[in-house]
């Protein structure tokens, strides 16, 4: 969840401004130090302790982030962004219930504030989808949370992308589109945004032209801008091992092609008999991978291939189906060219090729779904 910045309070100390703008640029470690020290000195600064539970949130000691953002709202009970930072916190641990209670409390302070309705509806969504994504009112509730947060806070790019995640998640695939877009204009950096707007086009793969190939785009610009993100990854990985999925079939009716167009000869046949059936063969087989080969080239361009190629490289699941049906295809191919082989031997390759891709088909993809991240 994005931390929304509240309006400046009173003025802070020097230290106190250092240890923020440290924050800002990341180095979360030496702005919890700064701001701790600056602590020792006065243990009541609200604002202070609200710093130092980010720090310690985004270093992922959760439980020391809680201690010092409610240490925070003892000093000073109406202090809007540590009942904002509360909320993220208490999200992180779980306790979604507390959470609702903690953005719901930043509404009632600050009901004008953007970032009050994006915690309530990030709240709000995230135990709707602790749920199953079964709590219908909840998620709706959530996206009209998300919606006052555009309303009152139109060139944030947080509350777009929170309509977007809630629409999406409530099907309404056409307005989450829109929302990802509009997050993409105004932070054109947002991993998140580039993915989940990419899971929303492949939804349209068969239906819009090029949607495949724009979603493959926007999950390397995600996993690009992000290394750590998981999802980025994983759903490249997807794409790869469902190109690969999808030759199965083109060497499945190679296969076909090859045994039926050669079975005259093999079996004796000669002249006409033996010859059209085995050109017939020969050519539903070039055809049918060289149709796929064009389509390939033209779903997947250059910019792609590689992104794609290193993470397949990575990924057993795609791999196994890669060998797969190379290898029935490879099969299908020299059992036509070298159509003199004895029947029985082409026969006892053939039928295990044909079964592996069957069976790997189903194997690899219970595999890939194991790498799905659990977060």
């Amino acid at each position: 969840m994005t931390t929304p910045a509240t309006p400046s309070g009173p003025a802070t100390p020097s230290a106190l401004a250092r240890a923020e703008a440290l924050y800002e640029a990341g180095r979360y470690e030496q702005a919890g130090e700064l701001a701790a020290r600056h602590l020792a000195e006065d243990p009541e600064d609200a604002d202070a302790l609200t710093l130092l539970a980010r720090c310690r949130h985004r270093a992922g000691d959760h439980t020391t982030a809680l201690a010092a953002v409610e240490q925070a709202l003892r000093a000073e009970p109406e202090l809007v962004m540590a009942h904002l930072m509360r909320t993220q916190i208490l999200l992180a641990l779980k306790r979604y219930g507390d959470a609702e209670a903690a953005a719901h409390r930043s509404v009632q302070l600050a009901p004008q504030f953007w970032g009050s309705h994006y915690a309530m509806g990030t709240a709000l969504a995230a135990t709707a989808e602790a749920g199953g994504g079964r709590d219908r009112a909840r998620l709706a509730a959530a996206y009209e949370a998300a919606r006052t947060a555009v309303a009152l806070g139109p060139e944030e790019d947080a509350a777009h992308f929170l309509v977007g995640l809630t629409a999406q998640r409530r099907g309404d695939h056409a307005t989450a589109r829109r929302a990802y877009e509009t997050t993409l204009r105004l932070n054109p950096q947002s991993s998140e945004a580039h993915n989940n707007l990419s899971l929303v086009r492949l939804r349209r793969r068969w239906f819009r032209r090029g949607a495949w190939t724009q979603a493959a785009e926007g999950f390397v610009a995600s996993a690009a801008l992000d290394l750590t993100d998981r999802k980025a990854r994983f759903n490249l990985e997807a794409m790869a091992w469902g190109t690969a999925a999808g030759a199965r079939w083109v060497a499945l009716v190679g296969f076909l092609a090859s045994a039926i167009g050669s079975a005259p000869v093999r079996t004796g046949a000669t002249g006409a008999d033996a010859i059209l059936p085995l050109a017939l063969g020969a050519a539903v087989l070039v055809g049918a991978w060289g149709g796929w080969a064009v389509w390939m080239a033209r779903r997947v361009p250059p910019r792609l291939r590689r992104p794609l190629l290193l993470v397949a490289r990575n990924c057993r699941p795609v791999l196994a189906m890669a060998a797969a049906v190379a290898l029935l295809g490879l099969y299908s191919a020299v059992s036509m060219a070298l159509w003199s082989f004895d029947a029985g031997v082409v026969a006892g390759l053939g039928t295990p090729l044909f079964w592996a891709v069957v069976l790997t088909y189903w194997i690899s993809r219970s595999a890939l779904n194991r790498r799905l991240p659990k977060d």
